[in-house]
């Protein structure tokens, strides 16, 4: 074993991307996976087309005690170094679809886990797949891991250990919280994790009006005190779900509210007047009609006059469908867990790794990186850029 300069575990984005660098690096690296195959997450990310970097990305776009930790990372690993790694090393070319979005002009996510795979049998890097890390323990001259393999238990050793195995989201593709009792067993702090990027649920005397509306999706803006995204809302029969809500679900928690502008686009209160110039003989039923679906206009008539002509229409009423339409108030009950997460919020906190090469300031050799720290992306991308830069940075470093 000591003829590895490293033990990567968790063969994601952030722990293929380490072991692919530091291969072109001339280093050897064995990457552990409790999966059958490398990449489990990727392969069913952007719905098996893969979102992998966005072409916008700047700290502005994570969720973290400490976002500004990330401008050492990114100035090492930008955009463009993505785009031209897939390029030359997997003969990817990238096309945007929205707001940055970058996927493979083959549609296909496998294209960019094969990338990785090549690039590490060409450069001599081993990878053992099934096989589940069940203690890590530091030693004079590294690290002792405990480990299943193929049924049997063995120990293997390290001078360098990098945690890349990922958040607790989608169980059922290997996800566990080992990175981050990792952290703790060291004494590392560990920030409070959360679904992020996770549909929101609707309950009590709402929530049959919500399921009424199941399927029909919406342009709006979603907003609350900290931020706000202009996206698709999608009513669903538990509650919300579509881009800007698995947005905003990383700003939200727990008994807080939300604001949503169903028609952000157009000014309700201009649309009236206009009517009214007209004669205002259309009903205010017929005026959504012409921004929104029959169902959601029948939906809206629980809490608007849409029958009333908008000739007839008295300021109180008129007000009423202003602030209903453009500030349509969203109390979740809570989130669809972890198995509808896209993503974890909060782990290991950055003000415990340097932030240059993410490396533990307490444990020498221990590196943490991806989804385990505390650095959560929004939808689009971002998400992905963050494991490849935090691969290469601790892949310099081995």
């Amino acid at each position: 074993m000591n003829s590895y300069d490293a033990i990567i575990i968790g063969a994601g984005a952030c722990g293929l991307m380490c072991a692919a660098q530091a291969g072109l690096l001339g280093k050897r690296t064995l990457l552990i996976e409790r999966n059958d195959k490398p990449g489990a997450k990727i392969l069913i990310s952007g719905g098996g087309r893969c979102n992998y970097t966005n072409l916008y990305t700047s700290v502005d776009n994570f969720v973290s005690e400490n976002p500004k930790f990330l401008n050492a990372v990114f100035s090492q690993w930008t955009v463009d170094d993505t785009v031209n790694f897939f390029e030359q090393f997997g003969d990817i070319k990238g096309q945007e679809k929205t707001l940055g979005q970058l996927f493979p002009v083959s549609n296909k996510a496998k294209d960019i886990v094969a990338t990785f795979t090549k690039l590490m049998y060409d450069t001599g890097q081993d990878i053992w797949l099934n096989t589940e890390v069940k203690q890590v323990d530091k030693i004079d001259t590294g690290f002792e891991l405990q480990i299943v393999r193929e049924g049997k238990n063995q120990t293997i050793r390290a001078e360098k250990l990098v945690m890349a195995s990922g958040g607790l989201p989608v169980a059922k593709l290997g996800a566990s919280d080992f990175a981050l009792r990792v952290a703790k067993q060291f004494g590392m702090r560990v920030v409070a994790t959360a679904p992020a990027l996770v549909p929101l649920t609707i309950t009590g005397k709402d929530a049959e009006w919500y399921a009424s509306l199941a399927g029909n999706s919406v342009f709006a803006k979603v907003y609350n005190d900290l931020i706000s995204f202009e996206e698709n809302i999608l009513f669903t029969h538990w509650g919300l779900s579509g881009p800007a809500i698995l947005q905003i679900s990383s700003y939200w928690k727990p008994g807080d509210q939300f604001t949503v502008d169903l028609l952000p686009k157009f000014s309700l209160d201009a649309l009236i007047k206009e009517e009214r110039n007209f004669g205002g003989k259309r009903t205010v039923g017929q005026l959504l009609n012409d921004y929104f679906s029959k169902k959601m206009v029948e939906a809206l008539g629980k809490y608007l006059p849409i029958d009333v002509k908008i000739a007839s229409l008295g300021k109180s009423d008129a007000k009423l469908i202003v602030d209903t339409i453009h500030k349509f108030k969203v109390k979740p009950a809570g989130d669809k867990g972890y198995d509808k997460a896209e993503v974890m919020r909060g782990g290991v906190s950055t003000e415990e790794l340097h932030t240059k090469t993410l490396e533990s300031k307490k444990v020498s050799g221990l590196y943490f990186g991806g989804e385990a720290v505390d650095i959560t992306g929004w939808l689009g991308g971002y998400n992905f850029q963050w494991a490849w830069a935090a691969g290469y940075a601790i892949a310099q470093d081995l």
